[in-house]
């Protein structure tokens, strides 16, 4: 568990055009990604594109892997914005049930949408990343806590169904099921599983002589 220090003092604002740099150097890797994949990417090719030295490229990420991670960082804070405030089922406002579903299904399609930069983010000196963060278990935790279903130990069921949305899962598929041709299958297959898997899971009610209810044993 991370321990959390107090700061001293306020952090130095990034600078304008450092801001600036790593912005258009993100951009940039987008469009490259677009045109011909993640695994043809090359540092070169981002400075050139990009109008900036490939010293200031370095700089800013450190290595080809950590031009991945920042864009697999920044697709997941704008899947978290979408959790935290964005239109119901997904954000705020629908039951519980509804909300897990719609997490899972946006999950799932944020694994399918980002399998290639997820790959491009590995560099061998991590484990498999992507799909699990602090985040992800909370909120289905959160979620669980209001659904109410059946089991004695939330948390460990919330981490169960964490890793049923994790990204080696997908890391693991064959590319050839992640092809356009049978990404569109394989993602209704899942997301289909995942939502029979959560409805049967929280439609199960206590039974048996431990059941209690108003405070009554029966």
């Amino acid at each position: 568990m991370k321990e959390f220090l107090p700061q001293l003092g306020k952090p130095r604002p990034e600078r304008a055009d450092a801001v600036r740099n790593r912005a258009l150097l993100l951009e940039t890797a987008r469009v490259l990604v677009a045109e011909h994949g993640a695994s043809d990417v090359t540092m070169d090719e981002l400075a050139a594109r990009s109008g900036l030295g490939k010293g200031t490229v370095f700089r800013r990420f450190g290595s080809r892997a950590g031009i991945f991670q920042a864009l697999l960082d920044e697709e997941e804070r704008s899947l978290q914005q979408a959790v935290m405030a964005g239109d119901p089922p997904l954000g705020p406002g629908a039951p519980g049930l509804e909300r897990l579903i719609a997490y899972g299904t946006a999950r799932i399609g944020f694994l399918f949408d980002n399998h290639e930069i997820a790959r491009a983010s590995l560099d061998g000196g991590q484990q498999v990343p992507t799909g699990e963060t602090p985040l992800s278990r909370l909120h289905i935790r959160m979620l669980l806590g209001e659904i109410k279903p059946a089991f004695a130990d939330l948390d460990v069921l919330a981490a169960q169904l964490t890793g049923a949305l994790d990204g080696p899962l997908m890391l693991q598929l064959p590319a050839g099921d992640l092809s356009s041709a049978k990404a569109r299958q394989q993602r209704k297959r899942l997301i289909q599983g995942w939502t029979e898997l959560v409805t049967q899971l929280c439609a199960l009610k206590p039974s048996g002589p431990s059941e209690q209810a108003d405070g009554v044993d029966r």
